[in-house]
């Protein structure tokens, strides 16, 4: 990857042309052999997470951040091991896909996540048919690599411009000596990102590293088919938050809440919360303003702000290519295009957090009339309410509920007229309330007592009526939508007749449990009867963490041969505590 720096810069083009991925890519490394090399160990579990910490510590940019957890939840997966096989290997990969991918505000496809993601899925699947870590290896590089050639099909500004991501071939670069390391750890010298302590058992036969990435034909930086002026949000920023020095007037950090802050005037959010140190990446318009939301929190360490704009003038300055006229003319082509591609892919959205609607974000000076804030457990059902015209969504729901204060800086980073409150829990209305009356804002609570209330007063809003007609619109349609909910009971208990024992499904419509049984089908199925028994149009069903695939096949099937004439969706909801909430329209 060293050796590669100034090749993986020139590719640099998303989510802005500043030329630096490579670099940063090479630092974050860095730093990980850094402290890797001062904790060596003989136990893969130890080597990984010196690497892994390392890594955080030195992450530089989207790539490095991005990187730094790839190999977080790498070595999480390989805590407690001594010796790795492929197995917990393609396993370990897999676990700091899905941390990275958690890690992003909004992750776009066709960028390091992607050539990550596919080499993962691979390595998943073929570590079943070999013990072999150097053929594992060698598949997971071939599968990157085909990964990353397909990254222009999956992101117009790289096909525009003619590039494969920058990211993800730094990935494929790293990769690349992983296979050296295992081919021949005791050939590798400092330089070359695994000391032999790092490496996987030596007893294997000498290989190719890989085949090479095909040569992508470029008579100029790929950063000089873009304007200067698609750079948008202009500082690019890192720094630490040190939780230890935080006093007791320091706020409890909320990191929904805090990306929304950073969502209001900058893109590319990355925020990894570890232990007491917490690592933010933002490219913002006003450094100033992120500076100041971060200080309640700790004392901020490492400050580095780049101005990507003067970044890219260096770069197109620089090139010998560029002053001429056909390359004016191509930059000139691709500009209008490349900038609505780079910006409307960059928009941020966070799925338990806080999502910035594209023209408020773009456009922070210009407050909207309406703003929505809703309450959600599990990223599923987030997505959905941020699809549908929410544009804050705080993670929440029974057991833990939000407080007043959450509300009250969530209805603070709206930059809205009038904004509704939507608490989708009876034990949150009242926080809720009470946020409305703290701040001088004009602010509605919509008393939605569950998530199926608070998706039908969201999709009866209409941005064009006053809020008056909202209000009383949005009111009705939670009134006409019946819930239904299954958790399990967390103690034996009789109520209105129905024993229920301890550890058994309950079903609960609207308020009452209304069946209980060991079986979560005979629940799911006697729960629903009741919800139907005067007739229903529409059947919502938001599968939770704990519904299995096969469950939710089976319900689906006996619903539609049950109820033939009732529609039936189901949306995967992703919450805890409840494998199935019900709505009956």
């Amino acid at each position: 990857m060293q050796r590669n720096v100034e090749r993986v810069n020139s590719l640099n083009v998303f989510p802005v042309p500043d030329g630096d991925t490579g670099t940063n890519m090479n630092l974050t490394m860095t730093s990980g052999v850094r402290e890797l090399q001062s904790k060596q160990s003989h136990a893969v579990g130890k080597v990984a997470e010196a690497l892994s910490k390392g890594l955080l510590m030195g992450a530089r940019g989207n790539s490095g951040v991005i990187l730094s957890q790839l190999f977080r939840g790498f070595a999480k997966s390989l805590a407690s091991l001594e010796q790795v096989g492929t197995l917990q290997f393609a396993a370990a990969l897999q676990n700091g896909v899905d941390m990275a991918y958690k890690a992003v505000v909004k992750p776009v496809e066709g960028t390091i996540l992607t050539v990550a993601k596919e080499a993962a899925k691979h390595a998943v699947s073929y570590s079943r048919r070999t013990s072999d870590m150097v053929e594992l290896m060698r598949e997971i590089l071939e599968k990157a690599n085909e990964a990353l050639e397909r990254t222009p099909e999956l992101l117009p500004v790289l096909k525009q411009v003619g590039v494969v991501d920058s990211g993800g071939q730094g990935l494929v670069y790293i990769y690349e000596g992983f296979l050296r390391a295992l081919s021949d750890p005791q050939g590798l010298d400092n330089n070359e990102w695994m000391s032999t302590e790092a490496a996987m058992p030596s007893q294997v036969a000498p290989t190719q590293a890989s085949r090479d990435v095909p040569a992508v034909t470029m008579p100029m930086h790929a950063q000089t088919r873009l304007s200067t002026e698609a750079i948008e949000f202009l500082y690019d920023m890192e720094f630490f938050i040190n939780r230890k020095s935080a006093t007791t007037t320091s706020l409890k950090f909320d990191e929904a809440l805090f990306k929304g802050m950073l969502s209001r005037d900058g893109d590319s959010i990355l925020v990894i919360v570890d232990d007491d140190i917490i690592k933010v990446h933002v490219h913002s318009r006003k450094p100033g303003d992120v500076l100041n939301y971060a200080l309640p929190y700790g004392e901020l360490t490492d400050i580095h702000i780049l101005n990507m704009r003067e970044q890219h003038r260096d770069i197109v300055s620089s090139d010998p290519g560029y002053s001429s006229e056909a390359d004016e003319k191509a930059v000139a082509a691709t500009i209008t295009n490349v900038e609505e591609a780079a910006l409307g892919l960059a928009v941020p959205e966070v799925l338990t957090g806080v999502k910035a609607d594209s023209s408020k974000a773009q456009q922070a000076h210009e407050w909207a009339p309406y703003g929505i804030i809703a309450v959600a457990m599990g990223e599923g059902i987030a997505s959905i309410f941020l699809e549908n015209n929410v544009d804050v969504v705080l993670s929440g729901g029974q057991t833990m509920n939000p407080s007043t204060e959450n509300f009250v800086h969530a209805i603070e980073s709206l930059p809205a007229e009038h904004i509704f409150l939507l608490p989708n829990n009876s034990n949150i209305i009242l926080a809720a309330q009470q946020a409305a009356e703290l701040c001088e804002r004009n602010v509605t609570v919509i008393p939605t007592r569950t998530v199926p209330q608070g998706l039908a007063a969201v999709l009866a809003f209409r941005d064009e009526q006053s809020a008056a007609s909202n209000t009383d619109a949005m009111s009705e349609a939670a009134k006409s939508v019946q819930s239904g909910q299954v958790t399990h009971a967390v103690r034996d208990t009789s109520i209105d007749g129905i024993d229920i024992r301890e550890g058994d499904y309950i079903g609960i419509k609207e308020k009452s449990i209304v069946t209980s049984s060991s079986s979560l089908q005979d629940t799911c199925k006697a729960l629903l009867a009741q919800m139907l028994e005067e007739g229903g149009e529409l059947v919502t069903v938001l599968t939770g963490e704990q519904a299995s695939e096969e469950d939710t096949t089976a319900l689906v099937d006996w619903a539609r041969e049950t109820y033939p004439d009732a529609e039936l969706e189901v949306h995967e909801g992703g919450q805890p505590l409840y494998p199935y909430l019900f709505a009956v329209e």
